[in-house]
Parts: structure tokens; C-alpha cells; sequence
């Protein structure tokens, strides 16, 4: 007699092969899905119905088997296959690819999502999305671009807004100077006396001296009359700015040939003779007591300013009557010069001056000079000064000075960098800004040799400072690090990627999209940078393709069509046997 149990277990054997084509038809649908996990199907048995459990052997009988008729089958799982995917090349930058574990952490509102899919975009606040809009979760930098790995936030690519600038460190020389060159012996020397060129004289008939007021000073083309020649509120000013057709030219003190920037003595009732040499001292670059005599001195016999420069050509100083003007309170010039200057001595020796840049940390160009002065010669080799410049300090433009020793070769002796330390003022810059000067080693070599009629060059080989740049481009590393390429050709780190990795992968939940949730059966997220605890390495600039094996499921569409057809079959035959035993009840 046929049975209608069989109908019932090839329906469950049919609604198996029907739930195995769901699986495969949406593994075939999702083939071209970045990143897609397909599935397959696994199927039991369902409980059997029991005639006989079956006995033991005794002495008479063998024993006997249990006795059991299956009720079917069923769904035991459906299982997410989570290995990669084909990594493929597709040049867009904001393209990120996962080899190996973990999942890209997405923030959707208040819920939190996982992908493999890193088909991201940046969105008009220059945040990387998805495509649906997912903002990417990873960590930033702080100020000195250093990755803050901490709490997790939306990771920013600031395109055409970030900007940065590096101040300069180092600054390296190559180069030759010329030993065969004179011995510097003197300094230039300039005379500074009155109006009229005689000496100055105090109002009282004293004599002067340092710590005479400058509003205690006569003026010397009103002699005996007992007029100041300096008034409280006035301002004393070295070097005079000139307008010639469009822009501006500034006229004044010269130093080595080059014109000394335009510097100011506010004078006022305790204004001394000795601030006033002060003030010549640094607006002249004048490194005191380095040479003969060299500084700014009062003759208080004659009267007399005295303006020693530094040794060396390149250190030469010119001062004419006209480089030193008298402001009144309101700035304007009073149309008198109050010194008369006159040149007893020009400076000699062999020296190289050479105008080099550096940048602040705000990426401002900072103009600077190194004079080379040959200071002595002796038979175990040539000793140069050096004096660092910068017409942009604050306080003047003498830096710092020192020596370097040549051997009979021409070799440098030390290579221990020269620090210096400018100080850029209220120029919203760091402060100092500090550098290096290289002279041997690291790619720099400077020597002293007797060149005779050839050339004797120094030269900046290199520095390390960079004006301000723009964030114009940038790459995704293997440790999920974001570079950022500006435009003065920094490349510094921007932000990181951050990945998530699960206990069990195969029980996040799928929330569409491309997208999963933590599942009760997946673990807790464990986030970390790419590379560590289990996850793989991020590829920037490539997807990764879905992991459908399209041969493997058409085989699979194979056996569900032929496990499909056998259950249809066995359900047909049941109907005719049930049909025949109608017949017979006839």
C-alpha cells in the first residue's frame, strides 16, 4: 500500500532544492558585486520514525539493526563563504581593497556598520563615504601629523583646503674658497662726527660721554646757543626708503655691497650715547670684538662715533651723511642729516659672501647670508670665520660667528654642524627659527684651496624648509595609512583606515548594501589598524571582486535540478500508487 508519508518527505527533499536555488541564484546575481560573500547550502536529515531500536545478541540470535524511516530532509545552514575575493586595479585613489581579514568600520547615523566593499567617494565636506553614504571610521593626526590611534571618527581627505609648511632644519654648503687669498688684517672704520664735521659737545660745555643723554648733545651747526640736537619723541633712523616709478627702493647703509634693511631708535629723555652705539652695533651687523677694534665706539676726546666693522671685503661697511636721518614725533623726515660720516678705512682679505633662503614654520621665505672671512694661515692649514646674517631677525642682522679649520689639504677639519638661532619676531611664526649650517658631511664638502685664477664658489647644495602647500593628492598604504601629497612636495600622514576582525566572521548578520552587522554568534569587533590582531593589509587604488566561483555553482544548479526532478518523481509515483488503490476500493 502506498504511503502518504513519501509525499511529505520528497516536499521536504523539494523545498530544500528550492531554498538551494534561492542560495545559488543569488550567489549568480551577486558574480559582479564588489567584494560579495557568496553562500551555500547545507542540508540533514529530519528525525526518522522509529519501528525498532534494534537488539542485542544472545546466545540463540545475532541481534538485530534498528529500524528506522526517514521523514525527509531540511535546512541544517546556510554558510557565508568569507574567503577574499580577486584584488583588481581600478586607479581611483579613494578605491581601498582589504588582503587578507577584517572588515572597513562604517558609521550610518547612529549605527554601525562593516564592509569589504571599499568602493569609497569623498563627499562635499571632504569626508571618504560610500557610495550610500556611510561615512568611513579611522583615526587623524594631530598637529606635528602624527596618527592619534584612540576614539574612532569620521576620516577626512581635506583636497585643496589642508595646507603645510616645513621650517627649515639644515642648510648644506658645497664649495671652494680661495686660500691663496690675502689674510684679513682690518675692518672698514667710518667716522661719525657733527653736522659741520666737528666733534659733538654737550649743551652743559661738559664733556660728553656713554651715559650723556642724546637730548644733552648740541646741535653743531648752532653751537653756543645751547639747541638740542635731538628732541624727546624723535627717531633716529638708519637708512631711508625712496620711491622710484611703481614700487619702492631703500636707500642707506651698505654692507659687502648690499644695502642694510631700514632700522629705528625711538629717543627719548633717558636715550643715551651708549644706545645709541647699541643700536649702530646691530643695525650695522657688527659682531663686537671679533677683529681689531671692531664695534661702535665713543671718542669722547674728539667727539667722535667710531665704527669699526668686521674683518674682511665681503664685511666692508659704507656709510654716507645721508644713510642717517632725523624723524620728527609724526614720522616725517626733518630734512637734516645729524652726523656728518667719513670713510678712514676700508675693510681687506680674502672673503666669499653667499645669500642663501629658509622658510619659517608658517612657510614664509626668510632671506639669509654667510660671509666667509679668512682669518690666519699657518703651516698646518687656513682658519675661516664664518658670520651668519639675516636682514629679517629681530635685533639685527648679525646671527652668529665662529671659526672652521682647513688642513694642508683644504680639508675640513670637523664636520660638527653650526647651529643658529634667528629670531623672527611678531611674525606669528615659531619661535626661534633654528637651523643648521652643514659644511662636511651628509652629502655636503667644503674645502679651502689656492684656486690662482680659477673660481673660488660656495654654494647652498640643499635645504630642508618648504614654503606653504596645498593637499592635492593622496594614497592608501598596507597599514591603512592616508599620505598626503602637497603641493610644495611634502608627503606627510593624513589619517589612518581602520578595520574591524570578528571571532566568528561567518556570524555577521547581512544588513544589504554590501554592508553587516555583529551578529549574537560573531564576537565582539576587535578594531585595530590594518596588520594587526588577524586583519590583512589594505590596497590602495583596487577593489576586491566577489568570490563566486561561477563553474562551482552551475554544477551546484546541476544538483539541485536532478534532486529536484527525483523528489517530483517519487512524489508522481506515490500519486499513482494512491490512484491504483482508489481503483481497487472501486
Amino acid at each position: 500500500m502506498a504511503s502518504t508519508s513519501a509525499l511529505f518527505t520528497s516536499l521536504s527533499g523539494l523545498a530544500v532544492e528550492t531554498r538551494r536555488l534561492d542560495v545559488i541564484g543569488n550567489n549568480i546575481a551577486n558574480v559582479n558585486t564588489t567584494a560579495f560573500k557568496g553562500s551555500r547550502l547545507h542540508q540533514a536529515n529530519q528525525n526518522p520514525r522509529t519501528f525498532s531500536l534494534g537488539s542485542e545478541p544472545t546466545a540463540l540470535l545475532g541481534g538485530t539493526n534498528p529500524m528506522q524511516v526517514g521523514t525527509g530532509t531540511m535546512v541544517a545552514a546556510i554558510q557565508r563563504d568569507t574567503a577574499g575575493g580577486t584584488i583588481s586595479p581600478t586607479g581611483s585613489p579613494t578605491d581601498v581593497a582589504i588582503d587578507g581579514a577584517g572588515f572597513f568600520v562604517l558609521r550610518g547615523g547612529e549605527d554601525r556598520f562593516y564592509t569589504r566593499a571599499g568602493a569609497f567617494t569623498l563627499n562635499e565636506n571632504n569626508e571618504l563615504v560610500t557610495v550610500q553614504g556611510e561615512r568611513v571610521q579611522g583615526w587623524g593626526v594631530n598637529d606635528n601629523f602624527q596618527v592619534q590611534r584612540g576614539q574612532l571618527g569620521d576620516v577626512a581627505i581635506e583636497l585643496g583646503a589642508l595646507t603645510i609648511a616645513q621650517a627649515t632644519t639644515r642648510v648644506r654648503f658645497n664649495g671652494v674658497l680661495d686660500a691663496g687669498g690675502p689674510v684679513a688684517q682690518q675692518g672698514s672704520r667710518t667716522l661719525l662726527s657733527g653736522g659741520d664735521g666737528l666733534g659733538l659737545a654737550a649743551i652743559s660745555g661738559q664733556p660728553l660721554n656713554v651715559n650723556t643723554p642724546l637730548i644733552g648733545i648740541e646741535d653743531p651747526l648752532q653751537r653756543g646757543t645751547g639747541t638740542p640736537l635731538f628732541a624727546d619723541g624723535q627717531t633716529l633712523q638708519l637708512g631711508e626708503r625712496n620711491t622710484v616709478g611703481d614700487g619702492q627702493q631703500i636707500r642707506g647703509a651698505e654692507k659687502g655691497g648690499r644695502t642694510l634693511p631700514i632700522a629705528r631708535l625711538a629717543i627719548g629723555a633717558a636715550t643715551t650715547i651708549a644706545d645709541l652705539l647699541g643700536f649702530l652695533t646691530s643695525a650695522l651687523g657688527i659682531q663686537p670684538g671679533v677683529g681689531p677694534a671692531a664695534g661702535v665706539a665713543f671718542d669722547a676726546d674728539n667727539g667722535q662715533i667710531i665704527v669699526t666693522g668686521n674683518p674682511g671685503q665681503a664685511n666692508t661697511l659704507d656709510i654716507e651723511t645721508s644713510d642717517i636721518v632725523l624723524l620728527d614725533s609724526q614720522g616725517q623726515t626733518l630734512g637734516r642729516n645729524p652726523f656728518a660720516a667719513q670713510t678712514t678705512r676700508v675693510a681687506d682679505g680674502e672673503s666669499q659672501r653667499t645669500p642663501f633662503f629658509l622658510y619659517d614654520s608658517l612657510g614664509s621665505l626668510v632671506l639669509a647670508d654667510l660671509t666667509m672671512v679668512m682669518e690666519s694661515k699657518t703651516d698646518s692649514g687656513t682658519t675661516w670665520r664664518y658670520y651668519v646674517e639675516s636682514d629679517e631677525a629681530a635685533g639685527g642682522p648679525a646671527l652668529t660667528t665662529g671659526r672652521i679649520e682647513f688642513d694642508t689639504n683644504g680639508n675640513l677639519r670637523q664636520a660638527a654642524p653650526v647651529g643658529v638661532v634667528l629670531n623672527r619676531g611678531p611674525t606669528g611664526a615659531a619661535q626661534p627659527l633654528a637651523f643648521d649650517l652643514l659644511f662636511q658631511g651628509d652629502g655636503s664638502r667644503l674645502q679651502a684651496l689656492d684656486v690662482g685664477d680659477g673660481e673660488a664658489r660656495i654654494a647652498v647644495d640643499d635645504q630642508n624648509g618648504l614654503p606653504a602647500g596645498t593637499l592635492n593628492a593622496f594614497g592608501i598604504g598596507p597599514d591603512g595609512v592616508i599620505s598626503g601629497a602637497f603641493t610644495n612636495g611634502l608627503s606627510r600622514p593624513i589619517g589612518q583606515i581602520a578595520l574591524a576582525n570578528f571571532a566568528n566572521a561567518q556570524g555577521l548578520g547581512d544588513a544589504g548594501s554590501n554592508r553587516f552587522r555583529a551578529g549574537p554568534n560573531s564576537g565582539e569587533a576587535v578594531i585595530t589598524e590594518p596588520g594587526g590582531f588577524g586583519t590583512g593589509r589594505t590596497l590602495g587604488g583596487q577593489l576586491e571582486q566577489s568570490n563566486i566561483d561561477l563553474s562551482r555553482e552551475f554544477i551546484g544548479l546541476i544538483l539541485a535540478q536532478t534532486g529536484y526532478t527525483a523528489n517530483a518523481r517519487v512524489i508522481r509515483t506515490t500519486d499513482e500508487l494512491l490512484q491504483q488503490l482508489a481503483v481497487i476500493g472501486r
